[in-house]
């Protein structure tokens, strides 16, 4: 498969925010979000290809205990089921961050699943010629469904105005999942756009009983490749 980077660094977003971490990052996605952070894994793919096997021994040599694997999309990335199956066997615990637009099974100990808002659909950059292929395949409900009920999952939504709020309650109320697993972060490239966003989610979460999470490795790196 193409694996953009392999690194090791802090969760920087989520329930396990802080936790440190290997991080294998698919290159490949079948959206094309505005605001996409890595579009060095989607408007632009990179990497080399390397098998499950390479992988792994690349994630060892850091000796650490929780390994995310991430993209892109990595749900559509060749072999990853047998990468998350060799993982498994070296008891990492794993965290796949997707999403929610295909389905696969494989050994999961958190779905980290994005499902993808309006505010990502890509109406005027590069044209607006990905615009109608990622409405399309953005939201997948019956997907996010069957991720839901088989896995232990958390549901992060990148915010970027309150007009954002009433399609998340929607989404929210059609899939069934629970407030608790709602995490709401702000979007943004750097520390000042997160902060100003910040103080209007929190409120939100506290009103509806939601999560908030910062997005570490921006406040941290900024939009710094391999931290």
């Amino acid at each position: 498969m193409k694996v953009a980077e392999i690194f090791y660094s802090i969760q920087g977003e989520g329930s396990l925010a802080g936790v440190p971490s290997v991080f294998v990052r698919t290159s490949g996605c079948n959206l094309r979000c505005v605001w996409c952070d890595t579009p060095y894994t989607s408007w632009h793919p990179e990497g080399n290809e390397l098998s499950p096997k390479q992988i792994v021994g690349a994630v060892l040599a850091y000796q650490a205990a929780h390994v995310v694997i991430t993209g892109g999309e990595p749900m559509i990335a060749p072999e990853i089921s047998e990468l998350a199956s060799q993982l498994r066997a070296h008891c990492f615990h794993i965290t796949i961050e997707t999403a929610g637009t295909v389905y696969q099974s494989l050994p999961c100990d958190l779905m980290s699943i994005s499902p993808k808002l309006k505010n990502s659909t890509p109406h005027i950059r590069d044209e607006g010629r990905w615009a109608t292929q990622h409405e399309r395949l953005r939201y997948q409900p019956h997907v996010l469904q069957q991720l839901a009920s088989e896995y232990s999952c958390q549901f992060k939504f990148v915010v970027s105005g309150p007009e954002d709020l009433a399609e998340i309650e929607a989404m929210q109320q059609e899939i069934g999942f629970a407030s608790t697993n709602v995490i709401l972060m702000a979007e943004g490239t750097d520390s000042a756009a997160l902060r100003e966003r910040s103080r209007w989610i929190v409120e939100i979460c506290k009103r509806k009983h939601y999560r908030f999470s910062p997005r570490l490795h921006v406040d941290i790196w900024g939009a710094l490749r391999g931290v």
